[in-house]
Order: C-alpha cells, then structure tokens, then sequence
C-alpha cells in the first residue's frame, strides 16, 4: 500500500468499506498503487490498469482497456456511449464485492495480459463530430487556431468537443473555448500536463495536486 493515498480511504465520504476492500484485492494482483486524476490508480510496469472512485449510486473499478478484455460474465459497462476505451465494474456493497474477488482479479489479470501484450484501442476517427458554434466562430477569427485543433489526436479532439459542447449556455461555452484556446495552439488536449510536474507525460497525472485532505 502507498501510505500517501491511505488519506483517500480514511476521508471518503462514501463507500469507505468498499473502496478499502477493492484497495486490497487490487494490491493483490500485484499492482502498483499511485494517485492520478485525484483517484487511486493502479499500475503495472507503469502502465495505467485500474482506477477507483466513488459516485453517488456506486463505486468501481474503471478499466483503462476494459473495450478489448473478454467480458463472459457481463459484469463492465460502458461508463457513456461516448467512452470508447474504458469499462466500469460497480458496485453496491462490500458482500458483493466479497462475492466477486476471484471474477475481479481475474479481469484484472486479464487488462495486465492485454497491456504485456501491447495491444491498443482502435479508436473511431471524429469525421462524425458536431463543434459547437462558439468553437466554429473562434476558428473562422483564427485560422491558426483551427489549424491547431485538426493537428490534435483525434482523441483529444473529441475530449475537447465533448467538454465545449457540454454547458447549455453560449456564453459558457464560449468562455470555455477562450480558456483553453492558449493550450490548444500550444498542441496539448484536455488532459495534457501544463506544469510539467506529471510522472505520465504528455498527460496530466495529477501530481500539482496532490494534497491531504
């Protein structure tokens, strides 16, 4: 166990039983215990595999390559239809959890054989996606900018679009666009690390802010 993330599990607000039952099981299956995202990750030879989190009808387990394992049991579910690598385990309660150790950890030894093996989501191109006007408006003012944006990954494109597209308001999507217009001329999406502290770079891993609670 990493003694500076015990503070998440002794402060959680919720589901305080469950996620230091799943904490265990994961640290079983050999795993790498760090903090990103302001969550509990757990790694593989540095490689992300599962992080854990609470919601307010559930806690899981999100796969980072839950698309490519091998669900006979039916039991991930796609957080959104917009989510195209990861897959959730949830769960209600500990006697569950309890009951699923050995399905758990057997899927977790499956996203450990899928990260040895190398294999990588085939991602969908974003020939699909609707910008919002505010973000059409803001390349029409700057070419550059535009240019900027189509040199994105398509994965970071679609991060943009869905956190532009989000808010009801014009003017908060506006804003929005205005705030991370710097960054994307700067190539960098929405999870990029921007202070240079991350130890998972080009991607944010939370290290700036990592505090006890």
């Amino acid at each position: 166990m990493n003694p500076d993330i015990d503070f998440y599990f002794s402060h959680a607000k919720k589901w305080q039983q469950e996620l230091a039952m799943l904490r265990i099981y994961l640290l079983d299956c050999g795993l790498t215990e760090e903090w990103k995202w302001r969550n509990p990750c757990y790694t593989y030879q540095k490689k992300n595999i599962v992080i854990i989190g609470g919601f307010k009808e559930y806690c899981v387990v999100s796969f980072f390559k839950g698309a490519l394992l091998s669900d006979a049991e039916g039991v991930l579910t796609q957080p959104t239809d917009n989510v195209q690598a990861g897959r959730q385990m949830r769960f209600v309660d500990v006697g569950k959890i309890v009951a699923m150790e050995h399905l758990l950890k057997s899927y977790v030894c499956q996203a450990i054989e899928v990260e040895k093996a190398g294999l990588k989501v085939d991602f969908q191109k974003n020939s699909s996606l609707i910008f919002p006007t505010e973000l059409q408006d803001k390349w029409a003012e700057l070419p550059a900018f535009k240019a900027a944006f189509e040199a994105l990954t398509p994965g970071r494109q679609k991060a943009y679009q869905l956190y532009f597209s989000a808010p009801k308001q014009s003017k908060t999507r506006s804003s929005r666009v205005e705030k991370y217009l710097s960054q994307i001329l700067a190539g960098k999406g929405l999870m990029d690390c921007t202070c240079g502290l991350s130890q998972k770079m080009p991607y944010c891993d939370g290290s700036h802010s990592l505090k006890r609670i």
